[in-house]
């Protein structure tokens, strides 16, 4: 891995062009924060950091404490994301806790697995619109990625936000920013490398589906690669575009699923029925009121069903990787500890696996 190196923040000059041209893609172009950044060549925490005294107010590094002060603020929309996947859910903050660097959000809606050692600037945004005063708080890691986001509604506490801000303002108010460059990504290890015959052996044995991660690292396995190296009867690969067909299921029965999308920085989750499915593009849509799903379908390079036994017996779930075998998005049929996977759920994934091998003895026999 090579060594991240921080970056010098921009002269004042250089600050002012890119403001510059940063609106100019979002007004004439109407690119969002992210692709208009992209274009320029820049992560969107610079782009945002660069309207610190406009806009944009820098937030200080007390992330904790900011973060679960956000059920201050009612009603809200969380956005998360990764390269492939974004995941919006709309609703209020309710418990929030946290182990170290480790923190959880349980509530009716908003459910999060936060890891706040990736968590690295923060910054306010009063954004205005042809609709009126966008309100958001944007958080980001080192490369200047951004984590997630939490966008005010009009039924949120306006004047809580505005004390939180308050609060967490950094001081000095100094616009731009420094970032890290990114890591070299660093390959899976050999297959010949792993001891397949142990890690088989400690999948069969999970009691547990929280205990997969350790186990990965345990046998220095990454996940695409313990898809591959799993007995078969835990892992099978599906056609990427499956999953088309298994939201299509569940808004049809209104089965309640759970799906998750997230960073190195943050987990999002929703659980319950879904209802309105589109395809646009490339792009695959969940389109309800308090909950959006965007998935790049051209992003999703591999798919698989993963099954892992547990004291309440087999839990399966739906796996997206990108080509790099970054993990994208997992689905699960809704359940908590101590009760078994609904049968629906495991039965529209049957469903998904023999059409698969349908489709595999069909061109096999064709060849």
């Amino acid at each position: 891995m090579t060594q991240a190196t921080p970056q010098s923040v921009p002269h004042p000059a250089s600050l002012a062009l890119l403001r510059d041209a940063f609106t100019e893609l979002r007004t004439t172009r109407k690119l969002r924060h992210r692709e208009a950044a992209a274009e320029l060549g820049v992560s969107e925490a610079e782009a945002l950091a660069a309207f610190v005294g406009e806009h944009v107010v820098r937030l200080d590094d007390r992330f904790i404490e900011l973060f679960e002060a956000m059920p201050l603020l009612g009603e809200v929309m969380v956005l998360t994301r990764n390269e492939a996947a974004v995941h919006e859910k709309t609703g209020t903050f309710e418990k929030m806790t946290h182990s170290g660097a480790v923190g959880l959000t349980v509530g009716r809606a908003i459910d999060l697995r936060i890891f706040y050692a990736k968590w690295a600037s923060a910054f306010a945004v009063r954004e205005t619109y042809d609709d009126g005063v966008r309100k958001s708080l944007q958080f980001f890691d080192a490369h200047g990625v951004a984590i997630t986001k939490v966008y005010l509604r009009d039924a949120s506490d306006h004047a809580a936000f505005d004390a939180l801000i308050e609060r967490h303002a950094a001081q000095p108010q100094t616009a731009g920013l420094s970032i890290e460059a990114a890591p070299a990504r660093v390959p899976p290890r050999a297959d010949a490398q792993i001891d397949v015959a142990g890690f088989r052996a400690a999948w069969a044995a999970m009691q547990d589906t929280h205990e997969f991660f350790d186990i990965l690292k345990k046998f220095g396995v990454a996940r695409l690669q313990a898809m591959r190296l799993a007995d078969p009867q835990y892992a099978e690969p599906i056609a990427p575009d499956a999953l088309e067909a298994l939201l299509e299921s569940a808004a049809r029965t209104q089965l309640p699923i759970m799906v998750f999308v997230g960073n190195p920085g943050m987990i999002q989750i929703h659980t319950g029925a879904v209802h309105t499915i589109r395809k646009m593009g490339p792009w695959l849509n969940v389109l309800d009121p308090d909950f959006s799903l965007h998935l790049r379908t051209n992003l999703v390079e591999h798919a698989w069903i993963v099954r892992k036994p547990t004291s309440d017996g087999v839990v399966t779930s739906v796996e997206l990787f990108d080509a790099d075998g970054e993990n994208v998005a997992m689905l699960f049929g809704a359940r908590k500890p101590g009760k078994p996977e609904l049968a629906g759920w495991r039965d529209a994934v049957a469903a998904l696996a023999r059409v698969e091998r349908h489709d595999a003895d069909a061109q096999g026999g064709a060849a």
